[in-house]
Parts: structure tokens; sequence; C-alpha cells
């Protein structure tokens, strides 16, 4: 990706429409595991996402390489932890997209610690969280939508 400008910019409105074809991509959201219920409803997904847009809680940031939208990146809160989520358009996977960014957004967001959870086989995004500093911390299993079972998961913990 050394050829390539790889930049966050503030998620608005209009991303999220780009946003949700991403996730609509049977693969990848079997890869992420824990997506929505129902991955094809668009007016849910934006009835989500809208509001978090300008939740002070949570910092989201679009991923565009050479001014084309890729992916993106948040920052959350849940149960008093910070956790961090991001989703790469399949078609740019295996490019280090997804590290680039995660490394340029924890320059942005620097609370700690940080924590991101990773289906038990996703291999790619275990390597862009181990790259990025983050190590595992343990396990857990939750009932993934896209999988209609429940999967193990494993929990990836950045202190600093």
């Amino acid at each position: 990706m050394t050829d390539h400008i790889i930049t966050l910019t503030k998620t608005d409105n209009d991303d999220l429409n780009t946003l949700f074809l991403f996730q609509v991509d049977e693969e990848a959201n079997r890869l992420a595991a824990f997506a929505s219920k129902d991955p094809n409803d668009k007016a849910a997904y934006i009835k989500k996402y809208t509001p978090f847009l300008t939740d002070p809680t949570i910092t989201m940031r679009t991923i565009k390489v050479d001014g084309e939208i890729v992916g993106s990146i948040a920052k959350f809160v849940m149960h008093g932890e910070v956790g961090i989520t991001y989703w790469i358009d399949r078609k740019f996977w295996g490019q280090g997209i997804a590290t680039t960014a995660l490394r340029d957004f924890l320059k942005i967001e620097q609370a700690r610690p940080i924590y991101g959870r990773v289906a038990f086989d996703n291999y790619g995004s275990q390597k862009v969280l181990e790259k990025c500093g983050f190590v595992t911390t343990g396990k857990d299993k939750g009932f993934a939508n896209a999988r209609q079972t429940e999967v193990e998961e494993y929990i990836y913990k950045l202190s600093d």
C-alpha cells in the first residue's frame, strides 16, 4: 500500500450508504460473524448508525484509499470498556489497509485500554490487531448472527 494514500475522515451520513454495501457481502459478513441480524436491511442499518455520528462516546472514521471509501473504523464504549471495530471492503483485504488505518486511528483515539474482539477463525483481523500492539487476553463465546450459531471469539487488549 505504499503507493496509495490512506486517509481517515469523519464519517458522515453519505458515507453510510457506501459502508452499508460492504456488510452485505456474504463472505465478509460470515468472517466478521458478529454482525446485524439482517445485513440486507438498509433502513435498519441507517437507523442504527446515524445516531452514532453525533454520539460523543463514539469516534467514527471512514477509511479511504486515494479518496475512495474502502471501510470504516470506530471506537465505542460498551459495559464500561472501550472497544474498537473496523470493516474493510473485501476487495481490499490483504493490502495492509486495515493495519495502516488502525495505527492511524490509534493516534486520534488515545483511550486506553482499548479492546478488540475477533472471531476465532478471522486470522486476518487477528494479525491486524497484533501488528498494532494488541495482545490476546482471553476468550468468549457469543451468538453470531452471520453464522446462526455460537462462535468463539478472542479478546485483544491494547494498554498503551
